[in-house]
């Protein structure tokens, strides 16, 4: 299997799981198992940029994977403190 099929395949199985964690956002029954599977969507969403990125050899993909994971960061971020506060107030 030369390298191209073999990136492929590594990003459709990313692409498969990122669907199975968005059951998980949807159906999740707290707060943190949803904002736990936005989470790991985002880590493989930057896994199939930085892997785009090597297997097209354009390093500016890698430059759009480093800014998204900070924004997803502090997204995350957000969002956490977000949701403790609304706890906090119950």
């Amino acid at each position: 299997m030369n390298t191209q099929a073999a990136f492929s395949v590594i990003i459709y199985l990313f692409i498969g799981s990122g669907v199975i964690s968005l059951y998980r956002v949807l159906s999740g029954p707290t707060a943190a198992d949803r904002l736990i599977g936005l989470n790991i969507i985002s880590a493989q969403i930057l896994a199939v940029l930085v892997l785009f990125a090597a297997m097209e050899n354009m390093h500016v993909y890698l430059d759009v994977a480093l800014v998204y994971d900070i924004f997803g960061f502090v997204g995350i971020l957000a969002i956490a403190r977000y949701t403790g506060k609304k706890e906090a107030l119950k």
